[in-house]
């Protein structure tokens, strides 16, 4: 598929799809005429790109540990260099982990919320 196809199935500008080529985290193919041609794996990727990046990692965070993470989906074993910033991995690490535990914690009241309101049933006016 082409860049626009790409950007259009993941909902990620064009603009943004050559900034992650450019910094390493996604690699197109180039067709004889020059153009970009992605497979399917990219939607993926890319959207694995925006959920990292979500998650507080920058690009360089993500060209270190992206292979490994991909390796891990399909149980391979892979050749994970030792990232440069470790320490700066452990700290996005504990943030995702309190921001799971926040969110598990709104969720779990949101469903006590909704039981109780369930439970008590229709208003009556």
């Amino acid at each position: 598929m082409k860049i626009g196809e790409l950007a259009t199935r993941t909902g990620v500008a064009t603009r943004l799809l050559r900034y992650y080529e450019e910094v390493g985290i996604l690699h197109p193919f180039r067709s004889p005429n020059g153009y970009r041609a992605y497979g399917e794996p990219a939607i993926d990727r890319v959207l694995q790109i925006r959920e990292l990046l979500e998650a507080g990692l920058t690009t360089d965070m993500i060209r270190e540990v992206l292979p490994c993470l991909e390796a891990a989906k399909e149980e391979a074993v892979a050749d994970c260099p030792a990232a440069a910033d470790l320490d700066g991995l452990r700290q996005q690490l504990s943030g995702i982990e309190r921001r799971i535990d926040v969110l598990q914690r709104n969720r779990d009241a949101i469903k006590r919320y909704l039981h109780a309101w369930e439970e008590a049933g229709p208003a009556v006016d």
